[in-house]
């Protein structure tokens, strides 16, 4: 080849080079239970701050009203990933042979809590014949409520309400006795007077050291991208480590997100939500939680060690 050919040459593969579009970020497709929750915003807040472009993912982020929302979309496949799912209800389904499978901790413990606006009903004894909320069929919710009427013998009746939103509402108009919510959710008007804590989640004994809620993955999706779910839990983890700095712009953006003031939103991270709460590293508690699942008939008979391993699969953090 000619000298001038050749350079032909060379600026032409240059100009292909320059032109062609970089290689796009794999599509993560994922459900997210409670919208605005500071645990439940690591996708939202780990994306606003690039961490999960950094590493060639790009989030598209559905919010449900409650796990069982969140975990079926999951199970038929039209979405990726689910995000805070109730332990037990990953069990029961796992256990009918759902493709669902644990890939982290998403809530171990519960900042969650109960309250009413009657001053007549102060604790969870005085909710004789009430009915006390729930999010979702297949909730962390719906465990604790079931928890609280078994440990406490409680003759309340569960309803499911929705986000802690809607609750508060039907709290407000009286449609439910009790709500739940988690914070920042409910504290303007627990501040003000209107309504009054009667419980916390953490008054279950089930709950105490336990992981409630889950993130899971599609079976399918797992095994043919095992890739793509290793680096998602990667930045899930640095932005965790985001979310506990010094960084004054993570606060902003919880702020922004959940439409607070910025006083509010670190007070609901620092008072709240303790980092070990969303170490999505361990599964605790799951002897304890099996148990208690086949006591509330969500599985059959307690998973084999073989079936724990199958149904729980956390990349290793590196």
């Amino acid at each position: 080849m000619k000298p001038l050919a050749r350079i032909a040459g060379a600026i032409a593969i240059s100009a292909i080079a320059l032109t062609a579009p970089a290689a796009a970020d794999d599509l993560v497709k994922m459900t997210i239970g409670q919208r605005g929750n500071w645990d439940t915003a690591v996708a939202e807040l780990g994306s606003k701050a690039g961490i999960f472009k950094k590493h060639g993912l790009t989030l598209e982020m559905i919010y449900t009203s409650g796990s069982g929302e969140t975990l079926q979309p999951v199970i038929s496949g039209s979405v990726d990933l689910g995000l805070a799912v109730g332990t037990q209800g990953a069990m029961a389904a796992f256990s009918k042979g759902a493709p669902v499978r644990i890939i982290g901790a998403q809530a171990t413990g519960a900042a969650d809590y109960w309250y009413a606006k009657n001053p007549a009903i102060k604790t969870l004894k005085d909710t004789a014949d009430k009915t006390i909320a729930f999010s979702s069929n297949g909730s962390s919710t719906q465990s604790v409520v079931r928890a609280f009427i078994n440990e406490f013998k409680l003759t309340a009746k569960p309803m499911a309400t929705g986000n802690p939103a809607t609750t508060l509402t039907t709290v407000m108009t009286d449609q439910v006795d009790v709500g739940w919510a988690s914070p920042p959710f409910g504290l303007k008007e627990l501040e003000e007077g209107k309504i009054h804590i009667i419980a916390k989640a953490t008054d279950a004994t089930l709950v105490r050291g336990q992981t409630i809620r889950t993130l899971v993955a599609n079976a399918g999706y797992l095994q043919k991208n095992k890739a793509i779910v290793e680096r998602f839990m990667v930045a899930y983890r640095e932005t965790i480590d985001y979310m506990y700095s010094d960084n004054p712009q993570v606060i902003k953006d919880y702020a922004e997100f959940v439409k607070v003031p910025e006083p509010l939103a670190k007070r609901v991270r620092d008072e709240f939500f303790p980092k070990d709460l969303i170490n999505p590293d361990k599964i605790a508690g799951v002897d304890a939680l099996m148990e208690e699942a086949v006591t509330l008939k969500f599985i059959p008979a307690v998973l084999t060690k073989a079936q724990v391993d199958e149904l729980i699969q956390i990349p290793p953090r590196k």
